[in-house]
């Protein structure tokens, strides 16, 4: 996908928009004394999520190790290695020169050209072209769905197709008119009917157009005659399905997803300096370089293992080991005990990411004083007490779903929200709301991981003291299961890229990729619309902060605190440098050296 997405983690996640990562107080060791630097070898991590999918731009698949491999690998979320956009340290966009340029050829109306390198190819040998780019914009845009989705059940109500299922959203793509492509089919020209405020942030590369067409059945050229020639989509007037273009979406939105190591080598086909050779189940995947890339970001390694080690110790213990080189944990005051008595070099700071608590719509929540009573009920400083103070004594409880406090705007946003109403629980306020009722609810969290386990038991504590009948609906396959409709309420996080406002469409929006919980309200829809195409900053703080305001006032859930994150090594490997954004610990793996 070619859109900047929020990401979903088991460990802790979450987003906020160009915020400014801050260290943790008393979390940082002195770094161990550089040593010369090796060429080659093999360097192992260990991360908490196991990998899912190739294409971690699904809902079901927006996780963030299948992030991290999609950005080693090529491109994820918009951003990556083997594209044209990637992010350094403090979240300012840095092109990747040796892939291609971006031009703005006009601002009125809004016109950007993306023009490829000569001799790029894909793993596999095929060139990159802009059939690649023409494909991916026609998958960012929605450009051919006709379908009309209820936003308070999920369904088609027109007989329509909504053919590529996107994490994020289409918005502000499509507002553009169909690309102009280059004569030498190495360029693609996009002009916005209106100002598009993430524009400079839309990489118009994705998953390979031969392997989509291969997949769909026919051959690459044939797949973008299709392409150029299929009318656009029009909901008010909805035909059948295109089969071939059917096809290649359906591909698209699962075919990525594994159990196993496919045998199927056109899934691993990779645009970036990696690209994946072997992967374990639920515990290990491998990288190598990719012969076939032609940039400058190859690692002087030839490996990246990556591991899945849910708990925190238990890759502790491996960095000690020597079993890694290099650990992202889940953040604790014993793990950070645990890494500083073994003298590891702790890298922390703050995630742009955050825990909440989300409410479906419908069933039990359908009423707003049954949502409310609930609320009023969450230990929120008991949760950030336990869980977050013992690693930052500094962290308060969150009361925005899209500013953090480090944002300029955290303090207007919090008095228009009110969500610091909501900071220690109100039983008997809930109880009145109730009048003597006791519903039923839901809850939905990771079993695995032991944050989520005591949020969840807080909650369950608190709301039965005002009459909920709590059933815990915990999983360790909890992503897969949002928006299964066989929960009330989840517990999980957002992790933002660190740039960019698509997370607004994402969740909030009707019908939003993230948008789990079915929430749909028209005012906010059409601010959320606003906020794509407002280029003024000031304005679009405003329409955030509105857009705050009127999801609380709707009691869509709570956010429960800024996350935390920690990186660790054991001095065996130079170049680990914390980042709080989604892609973790690998932000910049291409540059990480083993030390002699």
């Amino acid at each position: 996908m070619s859109k900047n997405t929020w990401r979903k983690r088991a460990l802790a996640t979450g987003a906020g928009v160009a915020v400014t990562a801050l260290a943790l107080a008393g979390c940082t060791t002195a770094p161990a004394e550089e040593t010369p630097a090796e060429s080659g070898g093999t360097v192992t991590i260990a991360t908490t999520n196991a990998f899912t999918s190739f294409n971690g731009d699904t809902p079901d698949a927006n996780l963030d190790t299948n992030g991290m491999v999609g950005y080693l690998t090529g491109v994820s979320g918009g951003l990556g290695l083997g594209g044209f956009l990637r992010l350094d340290k403090d979240f300012s966009i840095l092109s990747n020169d040796d892939f291609g340029t971006i031009e703005t050829v006009s601002e009125d109306p809004l016109t950007v050209k993306y023009t490829l390198n000569e001799g790029l190819t894909w793993s596999d040998g095929e060139p990159i072209t802009a059939d690649d780019m023409l494909v991916n914009w026609a998958q960012s845009s929605g450009w051919f769905d006709d379908a009309v989705i209820d936003g308070s059940t999920g369904d088609v109500t027109n007989g329509g197709t909504q053919y590529f299922t996107l994490a994020g959203s289409t918005a502000g793509i499509d507002t553009t008119s169909f690309p102009e492509i280059g004569d030498d089919n190495m360029s693609m020209t996009i002009t916005y009917a209106t100002p598009f405020v993430d524009y400079k942030l839309f990489n118009p590369i994705g998953k390979p157009a031969h392997v989509l067409a291969e997949k769909a059945g026919v051959s690459l050229e044939e797949f973008v005659e299709l392409v150029n020639t299929l009318p656009e989509g029009n909901p008010e007037a909805p035909v059948a399905p295109n089969a071939t273009l059917k096809a290649a979406a359906d591909f698209w939105n699962t075919g990525y997803d594994v159990t196993t190591m496919p045998s199927d080598e056109s899934l691993l086909v990779a645009s970036g300096p990696f690209i994946v050779t072997d992967f374990q189940a639920e515990s290990s995947i491998t990288l190598e370089k990719n012969p076939e890339y032609k940039g400058s970001m190859s690692p002087a390694y030839d490996q990246l293992i990556i591991r899945f080690i849910g708990d925190a110790n238990a890759q502790v213990t491996a960095l000690q080991n020597g079993e890694v080189n290099a650990i992202q944990p889940q953040p604790s005051a014993d793990t950070l005990t645990a890494l500083e008595a073994n003298n590891a070099t702790v890298h922390a700071g703050n995630q742009v990411a955050y825990d909440h608590l989300d409410l479906t719509f419908g069933g039990v929540f359908a009423e707003a004083n049954v949502r409310e009573a609930f609320l009023k009920t969450i230990p929120r400083q008991q949760i950030l007490d336990s869980i977050i103070t013992p690693v930052n004594p500094d962290a308060e409880v969150l009361n925005s779903q899209i500013f953090l406090p480090t944002d300029a705007d955290y303090t207007d946003a919090v008095a228009a929200s009110g969500y610091d109403a909501f900071t220690e629980p109100d039983i008997e306020g809930a109880k009145a709301l109730l009048a003597g009722a006791t519903p039923t609810v839901r809850i939905l969290y990771n079993t695995n991981n032991p944050n989520r386990v005591d949020s969840f038991r807080a909650i369950q504590q608190s709301a039965q003291q005002a009459g909920f009948v709590i059933e815990d609906a915990g999983s360790p396959d909890w992503s897969s299961l949002l928006g299964s409709g066989s929960y009330d309420a989840s517990i999980f996080g957002w992790v933002s890229p660190g740039a960019g406002n698509a997370a607004l469409p994402q969740i909030f929006k009707t019908n939003g990729g993230g948008n789990y919980n079915l929430y749909t309200n028209a005012d906010v829809d059409t601010l959320v619309d606003e906020s794509q195409v407002t280029v003024d900053n000031d304005a679009l703080q405003q329409l955030k902060i509105e857009i705050d305001a009127k999801t609380a006032q709707d009691f869509y859930g709570l956010p429960l605190f800024q996350t935390p994150g920690i990186f660790a090594d054991n001095g065996t490997v130079t170049g680990i440098d914390y980042f709080g954004g989604q892609t973790g610990i690998v932000w910049n793996a291409q540059e990480w050296t083993l030390a002699g």
